[in-house]
């Protein structure tokens, strides 16, 4: 049986697995047969560890035969963004630099955490340069391509996580946000992804963006299988400076929960102004479904997503300054450029993005006094095409790049969890945010699994391949 080519979800190759109906050796062979055919077009991959995917299958297989517990993911495949370690491999985080260092000596924490409850990790995938991207566009590797129009972005900067799920190569995929890289590939690619309150999960061993704002986080094509993955990585780790000391607090469990009495709010003002109309639809849809007549107004949410960028590009800036004066010319133009004006930033103003990030946290969470949720678009348009410069946004043509998390720039600014879910639109598929308090992702994950059972968002199979 080809597992993936069937639709299986993950919890399904797991029962399947652990049912001793399917073995991990078939269902790992299916997936690297879907990648050899299908990533040549989409370009999600940039290595395949096929010698890792079938041995640990085959370490599944013989648990599950003498009747061991193979974990909750028993025998589900897997890929991660290119930035986490995976032992053997260079952690080339999307860049020419990097690919000049040593192997990693061990997998990070979130891929340990994934395999000890079974997982198969299948390979690493395409992303933007350093993690400073919206397109999913690499000038090294080639941009990912969307797997419902080839022609279109897959979203930056976790685009090759985005293109592999959502192209149905693997079930889950991790990746990282720190202005938005989880939510915008879901948004274009039309999956489910998590980006969970800052420091909820270890980003132990994978490469750093801006240490203060990044998240680390899964892909997947339903809700159930988004919180598999997403319980299976909780828990404290040492190995990160930034990693909650709260223990795990699973939310499959919790899923199927009434949320009759949430109180749901929609965004407004800023959220609703900086759209193009398919936004516009896929936030009325869901906050239709949900019943979601309230409207708020998210204080200086404008100056919000200016205060994130200053503290990105000087974070950046900082983290990059020896590679930026040793090999200037072996980074993408464009980072380059967007980290050298980092480096330039005069320390009051990064300073005072600062001082304003505790004034607006505290803003927030006075919001969440009155509502258990808030409603937001994920990206202000559909997947642009490859190589688009520009859009027209509210009259005003902008770049495409630094404009595409207009929408996910004031949200992860204050760590805040957030459920990305598509609705199916036609011809391309858009994401909702759906944003809770700090810690409370069984909220914001209780709700997706509500909109996922009215019909009102799912993951559309892929229709460019």
């Amino acid at each position: 049986m080809n597992a993936i080519r069937d639709g299986l979800s993950a919890s399904e190759i797991a029962q399947g697995v652990t049912g001793r109906k399917i073995s991990a050796l078939a269902v790992a062979e299916a997936v690297l047969a879907r990648i050899a055919k299908h990533n040549p077009v989409l370009n999600a991959f940039t290595d395949v560890t096929a010698d890792r995917a079938r041995a640990k299958a085959r370490a599944v297989d013989a648990a599950v035969a003498v009747g061991k517990n193979a974990g909750p993911l028993a025998g589900v495949p897997f890929a991660v963004k290119n930035l986490f370690d995976v032992q053997g491999l260079s952690t080339r985080a999307g860049s020419k630099i990097n690919r000049d260092l040593e192997p990693a000596k061990r997998d990070a924490t979130l891929i340990e955490r994934m395999e000890a409850a079974g997982a198969v990790l299948v390979g690493a995938l395409n992303m933007g340069e350093y993690a400073y991207d919206f397109t999913g566009e690499n000038v090294h590797d080639g941009p990912s391509r969307n797997p419902h129009d080839v022609t279109r972005m897959t979203g930056g900067s976790s685009g090759g996580s985005g293109g592999a799920v959502g192209g149905g190569l693997v079930p889950l995929a991790l990746g990282s946000d720190t202005n938005g890289s989880i939510r915008v590939p879901s948004s274009f690619c039309g999956i489910f992804g998590l980006k969970p309150t800052y420091g909820r999960l270890s980003r132990a061993r994978s490469f750093p963006f801006v240490f203060s704002l990044d998240h680390l986080g899964p892909f997947a094509r339903n809700v159930g299988d988004l919180a598999l993955a997403y319980d299976a990585m909780q828990g404290p780790d040492p190995d990160d400076a930034a990693c909650t000391t709260r223990t795990a607090e699973p939310v499959t469990p919790l899923l199927a929960q009434d949320i009759g009495g949430l109180r749901i709010a929609v965004a407004g003002g800023y959220f609703q102004n900086n759209v193009f109309p398919e936004a516009s639809e896929a936030v009325a849809r869901v906050a239709k479904a949900l019943g979601a007549t309230r409207t708020i107004e998210i204080p200086e949410a404008a100056r919000a997503r200016a205060a994130a960028y200053v503290i990105t590009t000087a974070e950046g800036a900082s983290l990059h300054l020896d590679r930026l004066r040793k090999r200037p010319n072996d980074f993408d133009p464009a980072v380059r450029d967007r980290l050298l004006a980092g480096a330039m930033i005069p320390a009051p103003l990064v300073d005072r993005a600062q001082k304003f990030r505790r004034w607006y946290r505290t803003r927030m969470l006075e919001i969440f006094g009155s509502v258990d949720v808030i409603i937001a678009p994920a990206t202000p348009c559909v997947a642009p095409k490859l190589g688009q410069a520009t859009f027209v946004l509210d009259g005003v043509e902008l770049p495409v790049r630094a404009n595409i998390g207009i929408h996910t720039q004031p949200i992860s600014f204050i760590g805040l969890p957030v459920a990305a879910v598509p609705v199916p639109l036609e011809p391309m598929p858009i994401s909702v945010q759906v944003i809770a308090a700090p810690w409370r992702e069984d909220i914001a994950l209780r709700v997706a699994f509500a909109l996922e059972r009215a019909g009102v968002v799912s993951a559309p199979p892929p229709r460019g391949i």
